[in-house]
Parts: C-alpha cells; sequence; structure tokens
C-alpha cells in the first residue's frame, strides 16, 4: 500500500451508527463482532432493526446520537435519494436537496458526526475490495453482479452474511486496506457533482485506526 496504516483498535472509541438497510446492518454487526472481540471496539448500531424512515427521521436520530457518543456515522445509500429525487413531483423541497441540507447542518453543528456516502450503494464498498473501479452504475443490481464475479456465492441473506464459519466481515477483511485505498481514490462527495460513483467507507476504518 502507498501509504502506512496503523492497526485498528489503537483505542477504545463508543460509535454509533444511523442506517436504514440490512446490508449495512449485517456487515457492521460482523464488524462489531470481529473487531470487538479482538480489538476491544466499542459500537452501538442504531436502529437495532432498520425502518425505511424519512432522511429527516434519520437526520433528527444522528443529532440525538451525537450528544453522547465519540463518533457517530450516518450511512447513506445515494441510489435511493437520487430515485426519489428523479420520481420527486412539483412543490416541495427534493429529496437530494433535503439531503445535502441535512449533510452540511451536521458537518457544521458536530465535530463527531461523519456522514458517509455510497453511491450507488452499500454493496460497492464489497466490489472495492476487489477491484479499483470508478465506474458509476446506474443502480444497486449492476454492482451485485460484478461483486459475484469476485466473491463466488455471495448473497444478500442474513444466513450469509451471518455464517459461522465464515462471515462477510470475515471473507472481506483479507482485502481491506486494498478497499480502503480504493475508495479513497473515488473522492468524497461533491455538491457540485452528486451522481458520481463514490464510497466513503475508508472514513470509518480511518476512525478505528487512530
Amino acid at each position: 500500500m502507498s501509504r502506512s496504516r496503523r492497526k485498528i483498535g489503537a483505542r477504545k472509541p463508543a460509535i454509533a451508527f444511523v442506517l436504514e438497510g440490512e446490508t449495512e446492518m449485517w456487515y457492521l454487526q460482523m464488524l462489531k463482532k470481529n473487531e470487538q472481540r479482538e480489538r476491544n471496539v466499542r459500537i452501538n448500531i442504531r436502529p437495532e432493526i432498520p425502518q425505511k424512515k424519512r432522511l429527516k427521521d434519520q437526520y433528527k436520530m444522528v443529532c440525538e446520537l451525537a450528544e453522547d457518543h465519540k463518533v457517530v456515522f450516518w450511512i447513506l445509500d445515494l441510489d435511493v435519494v437520487l430515485k426519489q429525487t428523479r420520481e420527486h413531483s412539483k412543490g416541495g423541497k427534493r429529496p437530494l436537496d433535503e439531503f445535502i441540507e441535512y449533510r452540511s447542518k451536521l458537518l457544521k453543528k458536530y465535530k463527531n458526526v461523519k456522514v458517509v456516502v455510497n453511491n450507488p450503494c452499500f454493496e460497492y464498498w464489497f466490489l472495492l475490495h476487489y477491484v479499483c473501479t470508478h465506474r458509476r452504475y446506474p443502480n444497486c443490481s449492476g454492482v451485485i453482479k460484478d461483486l459475484k464475479k469476485n466473491l463466488a456465492g455471495y448473497k444478500k441473506t442474513e444466513r450469509y452474511f451471518k455464517n459461522r464459519n465464515k462471515d462477510i466481515y470475515s471473507r472481506l477483511k483479507p482485502n481491506l486496506e486494498d478497499a480502503i485505498e480504493n475508495a479513497i481514490s473515488l473522492g468524497s462527495f461533491d455538491i457540485e457533482n452528486p451522481k458520481k460513483a463514490m464510497c466513503e467507507m475508508n472514513e470509518l476504518f480511518d476512525e478505528l485506526k487512530q
């Protein structure tokens, strides 16, 4: 790797997550299982059962958790927001504009909040463990198709993600440093170009390695 990185867990952060997808929840539960056991990393996942909450509800939850956690990560799949924006009827604020406003408020008010954007979806992070791509996928199905070429047998099910012999985090961990570098190469969320391919999951692992 081009840059040196400290080992995960040098400190013991109390980290909270706000998310709505089962994929994110299962992956983070397995991250917690592995890293909390090996490195004593303390993680709080909210909500425990992801629900299809409005952006406004997720924003409020981030604000609440920011008051009593060292760091809060709001992990968002942008393909959902972009789809809702395309389908948005005239009148009222577009979902993308709403998200940009919430993101700006959070980053200005809270130094301990990280907004992690994945476009199109969280599975893009998995794919980056195997390939360095800047391809802009129109939806998540294309990402999953390419992921299966590299991760044989991949299934978007709780049983697969939490397999006792090889959970999803354990499967991907050997290529974690590659994924981090590949995510960094994509750059951060850009208000001027919000539709570009991106994955900001490297921010989480930067925090864990402090």
